[in-house]
């Protein structure tokens, strides 16, 4: 059951209550370069980014906002857009009103925004920017830049308890306590709940599904959840994987985004592609035709089902773009590519629609499999052209046309 949380409405996006969990995804070009950073956003969103951060670090970025959002609008892209801010936040916001009014949404980083008198101040101030233009706030609280003087504060009162927490659990608390207490002043300057997302990011994944339970448990505002700096290549997709699928199974969370260290010359829709099959796989929600393929092993036939499920994953990307349009539903097929008779049956048999390879000792036939009954059977050197004139000619049948 999903955490029952307020729901919030960024631009045409509305996260939380029982609405879909929600991808999000961040550029990481200067964003005061229009075009590479509306480049990126488009690449972002065709990837199927529901929501996009950019990075509003300085008077050059905050001019370049209300352009990259006037290109967007010009070309169609309805996708919320959120500034990324730190820092010098209260001062941007304040000095360049056309960037306030062109974001979807502000990030505001308590940890950062000053010390002492200037840190409410500065708070408030960019929240009473948000109410004024009636923009929705994520107080997004990162361990790396958690406020100081709240964690000391309460490590000084840990250390007078009788059974004091460990520094492990005065630090969960300090994040927590630092979103909350965020919160509780944006509240107090007049924003309401519904306009309020909360985060608290760590970088270890037991960490990250301590500090969320803490949090979930104590309120009832949206959460954006992820892992911050969870790394690059493999180890940034299980790591995020590993907390979020933990998170999400329990209902915490309500927008997730997988934040990947780029690899050199790597597609930064990668992380967006992340999130997508977390969901999938985890039954949260469906974007495109879903492969279970065998991972081969002494009875498989060489490399052939191997080349078979990559032929057929890209067949779906290529086609993907019109088919979503065209057919409504499509991305709830469910595909086998099986590679030997010992579950390669079964598992075609489970499938919407599936293919069974003979492995090496097994006659040269690959029986295909419909909604559970053997529909034909394939031989010969062209198996694969075959197989995806069938998939092609099953969707055709199988799936309404869009009257749109």
């Amino acid at each position: 059951m999903r955490h029952q949380t307020h729901q919030v409405q960024i631009g045409s996006v509305t996260i939380g209550g029982t609405n879909p969990v929600a991808i999000q995804s961040m550029t990481n070009t200067p964003t005061a370069d229009i075009e590479a950073t509306y480049a990126q956003i488009v690449e972002l969103v065709q990837a199927g980014s529901e929501l996009v951060r950019i990075t509003v670090n300085d008077q050059e970025a905050a001019k370049a906002v209300p352009f990259i959002k006037e290109r967007m609008v010009a070309h169609g892209l309805k996708t919320p857009l959120i500034g990324d801010f730190h820092y010098n936040g209260h001062t941007l916001l304040r000095n360049h009103t056309d960037c306030a009014q062109s974001l979807d949404k502000y990030r505001i980083n308590p940890g950062n925004v000053g010390t002492k008198e200037a840190h409410d101040y500065n708070f408030r101030t960019m929240v009473e920017i948000a109410i004024k233009h009636q923009k929705p706030v994520r107080i997004g609280v990162n361990w790396g830049s958690l406020d100081q003087e709240l964690f000391t504060k309460l490590m000084d009162v840990n250390s007078w308890q009788k059974s004091p927490l460990s520094s492990q659990e005065v630090l969960y608390e300090a994040m927590v306590q630092s979103a909350l207490n965020s919160a509780e002043l944006a509240e107090k300057t007049g924003l309401t709940p519904d306009k309020i997302v909360l985060s608290v990011k760590m970088s270890d994944v037991q960490d990250v599904v301590k500090v969320y339970q803490i949090l979930a448990s104590r309120c009832h505002y949206a959460l954006h959840v992820g892992l911050t700096e969870a790394g690059q290549g493999a180890k940034g997709l299980i790591a995020s994987s590993a907390a979020l699928a933990i998170l999400l199974q329990q209902g915490i969370g309500d927008t997730i985004r997988i934040s990947l260290t780029p690899e050199p010359g790597a597609a930064r829709a990668r992380e967006v592609e992340a999130c997508q099959l977390l969901l999938q796989t985890m039954g949260i929600r469906n974007f495109r035709p879903l492969i279970s393929s065998c991972p081969g092993c002494g009875r498989t036939d060489s490399d052939f089902y191997q080349q078979l499920a990559k032929q057929i994953n890209d067949h779906i990307s290529e086609k993907m773009p019109e088919w979503s349009h065209k057919y409504p539903g499509i991305e709830n097929l469910k595909i086998a590519v099986m590679g030997c008779i010992v579950n390669g049956p079964g598992e075609s048999r489970h499938a919407d629609i599936g293919i069974s390879l003979p492995g090496k000792t097994e006659a040269p036939i690959a029986p295909v499999y419909v909604h559970g009954r053997q529909y034909t059977v394939l031989k010969g050197q062209n198996i694969p052209q075959e197989f995806i004139q069938i998939l092609d000619e099953y969707i055709s049948q199988n799936y309404s046309i869009s009257k749109d």
